[in-house]
C-alpha cells in the first residue's frame, strides 16, 4: 500500500498536512494522486495494518474498508480477488453499518474501521467538490462516533485507545474532546499511547495559524492535563521551554494566547502555600513576557494569569509590582495603557499590607501617566480616581500619597491641552480636597515653607551681583518691589507673589 508523501515539519511528526484548512474536521489536505490502492486480502488474512506516521491517503482507506469487510461478518458486503477497480470503488464508497445496529462482539471492530475511515484526508482548496460522496460519508461517520461517545452506556476497549490517539494526529475536533471527556474513559490504558512525545508534538502544533485549529488543540491539551498527573510537569515545563524561546529568541508565536489560557486555569488550582518551582515560573517566564513588541496579543490572558498569582500569594506583589514598573513602557502609549489596565487589576486584589511596600514608587509611576502628554494615558491614570477601592487605599495612606499626587494633578490643571483631561484632574482634585482637609492644609503650609525657602536662596544669589538694590535687603514681605527703581507704575517693578504665579503657570 502506498500512502502520499510527507509533510516536514512539527505537523509531520504527527501526520497532519501543512496548512489545514478546517471545515467542521473535514478538509485536512492530502495528495491523493501518488496512491495506488493494492489487491483486496484473503478472507483468511488479518485485519489490515496502518502506520501511524503517515496519513491515510483515500485509496488506501478504500482498500481497508474493502479489506475490513473480507474478514469481518459485520456487514453482508464481500469482495473478491477478481473484482474489477470501478467494482472496488462503487464498494467503497458505500457507508459502514451504523454502530447501533452492529452486535455487540463487532461494535468495537466497526468502531475502529469508522476511526480509520476517519483519517482520510480530502483537498478542500484546490478542488472543493472533488470527492464528495466520501466527504459525505467522512462526516457522517464522525456525527455518529460523537454520539456514541456521548452515550452513557457506552464502553471503550482497549483496542480503540492506539486507533483514538491515532486519529488525533489527523485532526482536531468536537470527537476527540468527546472522547477524553467519555465516562469510560481510562488513563491508565491510554497513558501507554499519549506520552511525552505525543505532548511534545501536540504542543508544537499550538504555532499553527488558524485560530480554530489553535482552540481545539487547547481543549485537547487541557484535557490530556486534568487526567494524566503523571505528564503535568513535564506539560508545564514544555511550556516554559516555549515562552522561553518566544521571550529570547524568536518573538513570534501563534498559541500564546491559548497557553496562557491553558496555565491560566492551572494555576488556579494550584494548591498553598505556592512552590517555589511556581513562583520561580511567576518571576521569571511570566513577567519578562510584558518585555515582547507583541504583547497587545495575549496581554489579557497574562494579566489573568499575574492576578492568580497575587490571590494566591499576596507576598508576591512586592516583587510583581517592582518588575512591571521596572518594564514600563517609557516611548510606546498604547502598551502603556495596557499596563496601567493590569495594574488596576492587580490593585483590585492588593492587600493594604502589601500596599504600603509599593505605594511610593508606584504613585511616582501614576504621577508620570497623569502628566503624559497623550491623552489616552493621562485618561486612563485618571480613571483610577473612579475606583472605590483605590479611592480607600489613598485615603489610608493620604499623607504620602497625596504630596507625590497634588503637584502633578495641579500643574497639570494648567497646562495640559486636552479639556477632558482638565475635567477628570478638576475631579480628582475635588475628591482630594474632600478626602482630608486636614492633609491638604498641611500639604498646602509645607508648600508655603518650601516657597519662602526657595525665595531666601533666590535673594542670596540675587545680593552677590553688583546690580543688587538694597532696599530688597530688607524686603520681607511678598508685596516689595523686586527689580524695580522706587515704585512709579510702568517702570517694571514686579512682587514675588506676580512673579511666583507667572513662574508657577
Amino acid at each position: 500500500m502506498v500512502y502520499s508523501e510527507y509533510v516536514p515539519g512539527p505537523r509531520a511528526m504527527l501526520g497532519l498536512p501543512k496548512s489545514p484548512s478546517f471545515h467542521s474536521g473535514l478538509d485536512l489536505l492530502a495528495d491523493a494522486t501518488t496512491a495506488t490502492p493494492t489487491a483486496p486480502l484473503p478472507s483468511s488474512a488479518a485485519p489490515p495494518e496502518f502506520p501511524a506516521t503517515n496519513p491515510f491517503t483515500l485509496a488506501a482507506i478504500k482498500q481497508s474498508i474493502i479489506d475490513f469487510n473480507l474478514y469481518s461478518d459485520i456487514s453482508d458486503m464481500s469482495s473478491t480477488e477478481g473484482e474489477s477497480d470501478d467494482s472496488a470503488l462503487m464498494f467503497a464508497g458505500m457507508q459502514l453499518p451504523s454502530l447501533l445496529d452492529a452486535s455487540s462482539e463487532h461494535r468495537d471492530e466497526l468502531f475502529v474501521q469508522k476511526i480509520r475511515q476517519c483519517c482520510v484526508l480530502f483537498d478542500f482548496v484546490q478542488d472543493p467538490l472533488s470527492e464528495l460522496k466520501w466527504k459525505e460519508v467522512k462526516r457522517t461517520a464522525l456525527l455518529e462516533m460523537v454520539e456514541y461517545l456521548t452515550a452513557q452506556d457506552v464502553h471503550i476497549s482497549e483496542a480503540i485507545y492506539p486507533e483514538a490517539v491515532n486519529m488525533m494526529t489527523y485532526l482536531f475536533s468536537s470527537h476527540v474532546r468527546r472522547f477524553l471527556e467519555s465516562p469510560d474513559f481510562q488513563p491508565n490504558i491510554a497513558k501507554k499511547y499519549i506520552d511525552q512525545k505525543f505532548v511534545l508534538q501536540l504542543l508544537d502544533l499550538f504555532d499553527s495559524e488558524d485560530p480554530r485549529e489553535r482552540d481545539f488543540l487547547k481543549t485537547t491539551l487541557h484535557r490530556i492535563y486534568g487526567k494524566f498527573l503523571g505528564l503535568r510537569a513535564y506539560i508545564r515545563k514544555q511550556i516554559n521551554n516555549i515562552f522561553y524561546r518566544f521571550i529570547y529568541e524568536t518573538e513570534h508565536h501563534n498559541g500564546i494566547a491559548e497557553l496562557l489560557e491553558i496555565l491560566g486555569s492551572i494555576i488556579n488550582g494550584f494548591a498553598l502555600p505556592l512552590k517555589d518551582e511556581h513562583k520561580f515560573f511567576l518571576l521569571k517566564v511570566l513577567l519578562p513576557l510584558h518585555k515582547v513588541k507583541s504583547l497587545s496579543v495575549y496581554h489579557p490572558q497574562l494579566a489573568y494569569c499575574v492576578v492568580q498569582f497575587l490571590e494566591k500569594d499576596p507576598s508576591l506583589t512586592e516583587p510583581v509590582v517592582k518588575c512591571l514598573l521596572k518594564f514600563w513602557p517609557k516611548t510606546h502609549s498604547p502598551k502603556e495603557v495596557m499596563f496601567l489596565n493590569e495594574l488596576e487589576e492587580i490593585l483590585d486584589v492588593i492587600e493594604p499590607a502589601e500596599f504600603q511596600k509599593v505605594m511610593v514608587p508606584l504613585f511616582h509611576q501614576i504621577a508620570k501617566c497623569v502628566s503624559s502628554s497623550h491623552f489616552q494615558v493621562a485618561e486612563r491614570a485618571l480613571y483610577y480616581w473612579n475606583n472605590e477601592y483605590f479611592m480607600n487605599l489613598i485615603t489610608d495612606n493620604a499623607t504620602v500619597i497625596v504630596p507625590i499626587m497634588f503637584p502633578a494633578l495641579y500643574r497639570n490643571s494648567k497646562t495640559h491641552w486636552n479639556k477632558t483631561i482638565h475635567g477628570l484632574i478638576y475631579n480628582a482634585l475635588k475628591l482630594f480636597m474632600e478626602m482630608n482637609q486636614e492633609v491638604n492644609i498641611g500639604w498646602e503650609k509645607e508648600r508655603m515653607r518650601d516657597r519662602d525657602l526657595t525665595w531666601s536662596r533666590v535673594e542670596a544669589l540675587a545680593m552677590k551681583n553688583p546690580h543688587y538694590k538694597p532696599s530688597l535687603c530688607n524686603s520681607s514681605s511678598s508685596s516689595q518691589e523686586y527689580l524695580g527703581g522706587e515704585g512709579e507704575e510702568g517702570d517694571g517693578s514686579l512682587d514675588r507673589e506676580k512673579i511666583e504665579n507667572e513662574a508657577y503657570e
